[in-house]
Formats: structure tokens, sequence, C-alpha cells
């Protein structure tokens, strides 16, 4: 058995990965005021951003989203709301699937 090297990619529950069958996906994380959310695959990009932009150009109103872990977050947008998308490419994780009734993570979920 060859000794495993640092960094060697794993999924969760821990099995080693080979870095020839490593999947990823691209993660979008989506900053609202200095917090930062992932979003959950499948979230539609464009219409997230013009829910944003339509909630801005009001007083202020609430925009859904699901985040990593399937999760729906609510944020209250308003005219001052600072807001910044970002991509970046992650190992993939077949959990994140966007479906609220599924949901995992979070402090009980090692």
């Amino acid at each position: 058995m060859t000794p495993e090297k640092p960094g060697t990619p794993r999924i969760p529950g821990g099995m080693v990965v080979p870095m020839s069958e490593m999947q990823t996906t691209v993660r979008t994380e989506l900053g609202i005021d200095g917090r930062s959310y992932y979003l959950a695959q499948g979230q539609d990009l464009g219409a997230l951003r013009e829910a944003i932009e339509e909630a801005a150009r009001t007083h202020a109103k609430f925009v859904d989203f699901v985040v990593v872990g399937n999760r729906s977050v609510s944020v209250l947008i308003t005219r001052r709301t600072q807001v910044a998308f970002s991509v970046e490419t992650v190992q993939f994780d077949p959990r994140d699937t966007g479906d609220q009734e599924a949901p995992y993570g979070g402090a009980y979920d090692f």
C-alpha cells in the first residue's frame, strides 16, 4: 500500500479519491454586506441577480436562495446593501443538490 501524500483529496466520509478520478464543480459565493453565502448547485444566477437588482430599486425586499447544505436563506435587500458574486472550482459534493427536503451539514454534521 502506497503512503498517502499530504493534501490528498477525500470525499465526505473520509474515502481517498485519486486525483485522476476527482470530480470538480463551480461554486458561487454570494457576499452580502460582508457575509458570505455559498450557493447550492442549480441556483439560477441570472434570476438571482435580477431579483437582487429589483429589490435594490425598491425601499426593501426579501430575496430567497438556497445555500450549500440545501438550506433556504432569505435576505432583506435595500438600496444600501452591498452585493458581490465570485466563482471558484471546487471538489464535487454529491450531497449538494439544492433540494431543501434533504439538508445536510451544520453544527452536528462531522
